[in-house]
């Protein structure tokens, strides 16, 4: 016991403690932040390895308490090396969050990267008319669709593994693209301004472990764009025809046309006297 005491008062400094305001300020801060990580990260599948890596100091506390200088020796060597180790296992979950700390508006008002394209409306209210109109079309034969519509983030890097269309956003070419038996039906489409940029493209599929087990590969992919951008993606299900929303991470599944228009027309960017007098419509029909 009088190791453990010495080791207590040597490593948690419980000898003489003063606490100030600034320290308390402090402590709620790291608390918070450490909060947000441990539910990062049980979202993820990173929660097993760090389960595992907890494990590990467990027992390097342990040889420390009891002085097992060989396990203590060993430890200290590898180190260096599980660092780098642990940075590449978690490379694409710390490159997630990293994007999603990028996206928060609180950078984007202090540091304005983005092209004037944020000034000025994104889409007509045309194509809005057109996605919808060929979604739920769609849905009633049950063909399936990925329709990304992006905003702020550029999607030039998803845009490079399908093939150029740059056509006029129109329910004629969206339904055409997606119909069964067409070169470009499989894969996303992604839609930027009034055109439809690009056809057949890969998008990262979502690892959240909450997404229930039935939805198949297609909800995940657009679930998985919204995570890794702040873009809209409509998907059409081919098994039941319903339509879905994945944006910022989140899946409304078998959404109505009025949902779908007023999800788009909150993203179009419009003046705010614009909205104003939409949202103000909205109400006067409910």
């Amino acid at each position: 016991m009088s190791d453990f005491r010495a080791f207590v008062e040597k490593y948690l400094f419980l000898r003489s403690i003063k606490i100030n305001l600034i320290d308390i300020v402090e402590i709620l801060i790291i608390s918070f932040l450490v909060y947000q990580i441990m539910v990062w990260i049980k979202n993820t599948k990173a929660w097993n390895l760090l389960r595992g890596i907890i494990v590990i100091l467990a027992f390097i506390l342990i040889a420390s308490i009891f002085h097992m200088n060989t396990i203590l020796w060993i430890a200290s060597n590898v180190i260096n090396v599980a660092i780098i180790a642990v940075v590449i296992v978690f490379q694409p979950e710390l490159r997630k969050a990293l994007e999603q700390l990028g996206r928060q508006n609180f950078f984007r008002n202090l540091i304005s990267f983005d092209s004037p394209r944020n000034v000025a409306e994104l889409f007509s209210d045309k194509t809005i008319s057109e996605i919808v109109k060929a979604s739920f079309e769609m849905g009633k034969v049950k063909t399936g669709a990925l329709i990304v519509i992006e905003q702020n983030n550029s999607l030039a890097e998803y845009e490079r593994t399908g093939i150029p269309v740059d056509g006029l956003v129109t329910s004629q070419l969206l339904i055409n693209i997606f119909e069964h038996n067409t070169p470009l039906h499989d894969g996303a489409v992604i839609i930027r301004n009034n055109r439809l940029t690009s056809a057949t493209c890969y998008l990262p599929l979502s690892d959240n472990m909450e997404l229930s087990k039935e939805l198949g590969t297609r909800h995940r992919a657009g679930v998985g764009i919204s995570e890794a951008s702040d873009s809209l993606t409509i998907i059409v299900s081919e098994e039941t025809g319903r339509v879905s929303i994945a944006y910022m991470g989140e899946l409304y599944r078998n959404v109505s046309t009025d949902f779908v228009k007023e999800k788009l027309t909150i993203i179009q960017n419009k003046t705010t006297e614009e909205k104003k007098f939409i949202l103000w419509k909205g109400r006067s029909k409910k």
